[in-house]
């Protein structure tokens, strides 16, 4: 598929979207009347969606907010396979696989984070450039 979008370059967008592919196969072992199946279609869509949206965003606090809702997804995604596991609709190695899959978008969904965070500042123009005297009245 072609790339049209700066989301669609980064790794942890395309590692959600594998994640993603592992729901749909395991989607179908689960009974349609139980919450878990419909939550883990819903928060594993959530990751992609967030990362998609964060990305975009100008300002750091909007982007570490999708980026915090997406980490969130992932964890939820994970309990999810907990239930499962122990309702004993998925294996173990599903769970396990599951769980790989989402450490790893969690890990770097904090990464990066924490270099939008630490790098903040360098995103905005100094203030001091703003002055009196740089504004120009004449439109």
């Amino acid at each position: 598929m072609n790339v049209y979008f700066d989301h669609e370059k980064l790794n942890v967008y395309k590692k959600s979207l594998n994640w993603v592919s592992m729901v749909t196969e395991i989607l179908p072992k689960i009974p349609k009347d139980l919450s878990v199946r419909d939550q883990l279609d819903r928060a594993s869509t959530s990751i992609v969606l967030n990362i998609a949206e964060g990305n975009g965003k100008q300002y750091p606090k909007d982007r570490i907010r999708h980026l915090t809702i997406a980490r969130s997804s992932a964890l939820e995604c994970a309990a999810c396979l907990d239930i499962l596991f122990y309702k004993n609709l998925i294996s173990e190695s599903d769970a396990e696989n599951g769980k790989l899959i989402l450490k790893d978008i969690f890990a770097m969904l904090m990464g990066w984070q924490k270099y939008i965070h630490n790098n903040s500042d360098k995103l905005r123009e100094p203030e001091e450039s703003y002055g009196d005297d740089d504004i120009n009245m004449n439109f």
